[in-house]
C-alpha cells in the first residue's frame, strides 16, 4: 500500500508538482491526481478522447480552455448542452460577461436587465444579440437545404466565429465534432422555432447525429472519455460506448451526489454495471467544483506530456 505523505509547500512550485504531491495526501485530493494519470494514459494509449461538459461550464472562463484543447487537438470529438454553444457565439461577438455574486437581490438585477448563472452576470443584450443574428443564419442554412443535423448547423456557427478563444470557432478550424443532442433546450430551439413556423419543410434531425456519433466510436480500438457534471451530454458519451462494450478510460469530475439516483451523481464504478465502461476500464470519479479541479488536472496533463 502506498502511504499518505504530507503536503509541503515549496517555493516556486508547478501546479504539476502540486497536483502529483496532492497525490498522496488523502480523500478527493488523491482522486484528482489519479484523474491526471488516466487522461494521459488515454493519450499515451491513442485512445480517441470524448470530452463533455454542460452549459453553465461554457458560460465560465472554462471556455477558453476548452476552444485551447480543440485547437491543440487534444481531443477528438466534443459532447455538450446547447447554452455553451449559444453563449461560446455571443462571447464571440464581443459581449462580456462578469463577475457576479451568488448572494444578490434577483428581482434588482431583472430590473437592470441582468440574468444571473450562478455568480456569473449576462446582460440582456448579451441574449438579445444572438435573437438578432440567429435568424439570418437559419436562412443562409436553409437555402442549401431543409435538413441539417445539430452537428452540422454547429460546425457553421464555427465558421461565423471569428474568434481564436472560441470554442466552435476551434472545432470547426480542427475538423473536431461537437455534438448537442438537445439542441432545442435554449434560446437556439425558440429561433428555430419561430423559424420553423414559416419554413414548414426546415429540419433539424437529431437522430441522424447519434448515427455520426456511434460511428465516431464504434471502430475504435480504445477510446476514453473526460465528463466534466452529468445530463445528457455524459450520457450521450457512455451510451455510444455501450455499443462497443464499454469505453477504456473515464473521468467524471462532478458535484453530483451518487445516492440521489441520478446520471449526474452516478459514478464510474457504476458505469460498468451497465457495460458502459469496461470491467477493467481505468476510471476514476472526482467529487468537487469542476471550475476548480479541471484546470488543475489539465495543466499537469498538458505539462506531463509536453504541450
Amino acid at each position: 500500500m502506498e502511504e499518505i505523505k504530507d503536503f509541503n509547500y515549496k517555493k516556486d512550485m508547478k501546479v504539476s508538482e502540486f497536483v502529483e504531491q496532492l497525490g498522496s495526501l488523502g480523500y478527493q485530493a488523491i482522486h484528482l491526481n489519479q484523474a491526471a494519470e488516466v487522461i494521459k494514459k488515454m493519450k499515451k494509449n491513442n485512445a480517441k478522447v470524448i470530452l463533455t461538459f454542460t452549459s453553465n461550464m461554457g458560460s465560465s472562463g472554462l471556455r477558453g480552455l476548452f476552444a485551447q484543447l480543440l485547437k491543440l487537438k487534444f481531443v477528438d470529438l466534443v459532447i455538450t448542452t446547447v447554452g455553451a454553444i449559444e453563449e461560446d457565439v455571443i462571447r464571440a461577438k464581443n459581449h462580456k460577461f462578469y463577475v457576479g455574486s451568488f448572494n444578490v437581490d434577483d428581482l434588482e438585477l431583472a430590473k437592470k436587465g441582468i440574468n444571473r448563472i450562478g455568480n456569473i452576470f449576462v446582460p440582456n443584450e448579451a441574449y438579445a444579440s444572438f435573437e438578432d443574428i440567429f435568424p439570418s443564419i437559419l436562412e443562409k442554412l436553409y437555402q442549401e437545404k431543409k435538413t441539417w443535423t445539430p452537428s452540422e448547423i454547429i460546425k457553421r456557427l464555427g465558421e461565423f466565429a471569428e474568434d481564436e478563444h472560441s470554442i466552435v470557432y476551434q472545432a470547426n478550424k480542427n475538423n473536431i465534432p461537437i455534438f448537442c443532442p438537445a439542441i432545442t433546450d435554449g434560446a437556439f430551439g425558440m429561433q428555430a422555432y419561430f423559424f420553423q413556423q414559416k419554413h414548414k419543410d426546415f429540419e433539424i434531425n437529431i437522430v441522424r447525429d447519434m448515427h455520426h456519433l456511434f460511428n465516431e466510436v464504434l471502430a475504435e480500438e480504445k477510446v476514453g472519455a473526460i465528463v466534466l457534471g452529468g445530463g445528457v451530454a455524459k450520457h450521450h458519451a457512455i451510451l455510444a460506448n455501450l455499443l462497443r462494450n464499454g469505453m477504456e478510460y473515464a473521468v467524471y469530475m462532478t458535484t453530483a451526489n451518487a445516492y440521489a439516483g441520478s446520471l449526474s451523481g452516478a459514478t464510474t464504478e457504476e458505469a460498468k454495471s451497465w457495460g458502459k465502461i469496461k470491467g477493467d476500464g481505468d476510471a476514476v470519479t472526482v467529487i468537487g467544483d469542476v471550475s476548480i479541479t479541471f484546470p488543475l488536472v489539465m495543466t499537469k496533463v498538458l505539462d506531463d506530456l509536453g504541450y
